[in-house]
């Protein structure tokens, strides 16, 4: 191979290091926003139904779940809510929260 083929296979994989990196960051890491965590004892149905994997009828049993024992004390807690298992906590866990406005994050 001479130099210049070279530098064209070296331009080229950096060139794909740099798409592939850019696609491992999340979209809201890329635009510098801040995800909002959606406050699981105080949400409405709509803003729940807005998590992946909760519809309608989660939303209601996780609103019916707040009435009947009182606040989640750990965003854990949500897994105790029929059609949450573990693998759909996993998809929410980073964008739930239990702790009121204004409090740090240590009461997830």
């Amino acid at each position: 191979m001479n130099r210049k083929s070279i530098r064209i296979i070296l331009t080229c994989l950096v060139f794909i290091l740099a798409l592939g990196s850019a696609a491992a960051v999340p979209a809201a890491a890329q635009s510098g926003k801040q995800v909002t965590k959606i406050n699981i004892n105080t949400a409405p149905a709509a803003e729940l139904q807005s998590l992946p994997r909760i519809g309608e009828k989660i939303a209601e049993r996780i609103i019916d779940f707040r009435k009947k024992n009182g606040p989640f004390k750990r965003i854990e807690d949500l897994m105790k809510v029929k059609g949450i298992g573990e693998k759909v906590f996993l998809q929410l866990k980073d964008r739930i929260t239990v702790a009121a406005s204004g409090e740090g994050e240590g009461k997830k």
